[in-house]
């Protein structure tokens, strides 16, 4: 990973989240080296209580959302997305997400974008208590085609909008370049979004705009 990704998110707001869901969840310290990384030993401390749980109290929804944003690891913030989207439905935490995408600082936007990759994680009924009694689960905790539109146009607006490149750069490199990913009433704004990324100073962003055109054909 990038450094300037990693270092997007300060790693005190990163502790907050984790030390609040640890409160929460009742875990106790787990002595940290104060050389060591605290906070990821506080996630990894959390992980596991979370999963083994058949349901999560309505408060818990916001701080793990949190913590899944500003967790700046990629690899990682899927500990919060996960049960979440187990206890909560995939459809809320990517709700959750698209308004971070819409309203956040640019720091949070860029944790949302890593935390949108989890999201899609597949579900197993043998994976958490929480997906439900003998493997039943209320498909419209799932239902989320609805917001992945909604996601495609908020990212096609932060693009527009973000005075920030490395901001522009990452929300753009995370949508598809198929024209048919798009409906039809975000044509017009995807046009918009190519021809702009066309001409970018940015490389990749370039590139991106070559992907589109040569599969639009």
């Amino acid at each position: 990973m990038a450094e300037d990704e990693q270092s997007t998110i300060e790693p005190c707001s990163f502790l907050t989240c984790v030390t609040e869901l640890a409160c929460l969840l009742g875990v106790a310290d787990v002595g940290t080296d104060p050389k060591d990384r605290p906070a990821r030993h506080l996630a990894h401390a959390v992980r596991k209580p979370l999963l083994e749980r058949s349901s999560l109290p309505e408060e818990w929804f916001d701080p793990l959302m949190a913590a899944a944003v500003y967790d700046p690891d990629p690899s990682f913030c899927r500990w919060f997305v996960e049960p979440a989207v187990y206890a909560f439905g995939r459809r809320r935490v990517m709700a959750a997400l698209v308004n971070y995408l819409r309203t956040g600082t640019d720091a949070e936007r860029a944790g949302a974008v890593r935390a949108w990759y989890s999201a899609h994680v597949p579900l197993h009924a043998n994976r958490s208590p929480a997906y439900g009694p003998g493997g039943v689960r209320d498909p419209a905790l799932d239902e989320s085609q609805d917001i992945k539109t909604d996601w495609l146009e908020a990212s096609l607006r932060v693009f527009a909008e973000a005075a920030d490149l490395q901001m522009r750069h990452r929300v753009l490199l995370s949508l598809p370049t198929s024209r048919a990913a798009y409906p039809p009433h975000l044509h017009e704004l995807l046009e918009s979004t190519l021809a702009s990324a066309r001409v970018h100073p940015d490389p990749h962003i370039c590139r991106w705009a070559a992907a589109a055109d040569h599969e639009g054909g």
